[in-house]
């Protein structure tokens, strides 16, 4: 499965450049509104050390990461769900994407100018927001009226979803965002089936001054931390560092670069990371001469359908899977050693699948 995240902000808060520095794309990164036209999009590959230590034992001829796609969206402003600064079409962008990363500015520079006049990272938060509830409101009423007809003729399954659409415009109504929280799994299809915008899980990206990442305290940030809703992560970002970090091919140089910020990792990679957690996806491995490739399934996926990923005739003509974790065979050295010492499992259409599992499937079609 490919994973698609939405970048979305006011403008100037420093989206483009995050996006630059993610992806190395050149979007426009300029001082006024709406200079990003149409959505910049950047093929991201997920940083798995695993993959080099399979590749080690198997000599592949390629490496293949699993991949995210980041959209960057134009900022939006008050007014988008109607189409005020090409709202609608931006909009409909981040429809189709499986999470929103919400990127604030939390950083003071007089040459940079704020759409508002002013710093606010919690009104800022509150107008994006608002414009997404705004869109959602008005998919829902166009769907409850369309429905309410149809859940007088007595059958429970259209009166259930009528129910269950009518109790998520409350919610959003009420609360700001949909409480899934004692809806059945078939309420939670039917709200997935609407590609709500509000129903999305976001990543909160606080765009930081480079004091702050060196430990000062930074007013804005605590402030946005009391703000943050269920199904949501904050993370803090300086755009302008990741886009130097984003410049550095030797590993070292960029590890010097890192401990002089006292960072572990890249703002980046953090994101990409939260992104998967924030969407209880896994990864399993395929190894061979030919390749060795990451595959993204989400967590509790049984092996028929995590076969399914890599081409549908795997999942329809499953026989069976051989797993070896991954520990066993990077320990062991190949796969054979693994046969041997008895750490391959043959697994049937019930077997979930772990993070890690490096798998062959057998199938028939």
């Amino acid at each position: 499965m490919g994973l698609r995240c939405g970048i979305v902000g006011l403008p100037n808060v420093g989206k483009s450049t995050l996006f630059n520095a993610l992806s190395n794309a050149k979007a426009e990164a300029k001082n006024y509104p709406f200079c990003t036209i149409e959505p910049n999009v950047g093929i991201i590959k997920v940083p798995d050390e695993r993959l080099n230590g399979l590749a080690n034992i198997t000599e592949p001829e390629q490496i293949l990461p699993a991949v995210i796609e980041f959209v960057d969206i134009a900022g939006l402003v008050k007014g988008a769900h109607k189409g005020e600064g090409l709202g609608n079409q931006f909009l409909g962008n981040i429809r189709e994407t499986d999470a929103i990363i919400h990127v604030i500015r939390c950083f003071v520079d007089e040459n940079v100018s704020h759409v508002s006049g002013k710093i606010d990272p919690i009104d800022d938060k509150e107008i994006i927001e608002f414009e997404l509830r705004l869109k959602d409101l008005e998919t829902l009423e166009k769907r409850i009226a369309k429905e309410e007809k149809a859940s007088k003729s007595g059958d429970k399954d259209i009166k259930r979803r009528f129910e269950t659409l009518k109790r998520a415009k409350e919610d959003l109504e009420k609360k700001g965002w949909i409480d899934t929280e004692g809806f059945s799994d078939d309420d939670n299809s039917t709200i997935k089936e609407m590609n709500l915008l509000s129903s999305k899980p976001v990543i909160y990206v606080a765009n930081v001054d480079e004091d702050t990442l060196l430990g000062k305290e930074n007013p804005y940030v605590k402030e946005l931390k009391e703000g943050i809703p269920p199904n949501s992560l904050l993370l803090e970002v300086c755009a302008g560092i990741e886009s130097q970090i984003a410049e550095f091919d030797d590993p070292e140089e960029k590890e010097v670069f890192l401990e002089e910020y006292k960072l572990k990792e890249s703002g980046l990679d953090r994101m990409i990371r939260s992104s998967y957690d924030l969407l209880n996806l896994i990864t399993y491995f395929t190894a061979g001469k030919k390749e060795v490739r990451a595959w993204t399934i989400k967590n509790g996926t049984k092996a028929p359908q995590a076969a399914g990923v890599i081409h549908t005739d795997f999942e329809k003509g499953f026989i069976r899977a051989e797993v070896i974790k991954y520990d066993d065979y990077i320990s062991l050295g190949s796969e054979q050693a693994c046969k041997e010492a008895g750490k391959m499992a043959i697994e049937g259409k019930e077997y979930i699948v772990h993070d890690g599992d490096v798998m062959h499937f057998r199938f028939n079609v």
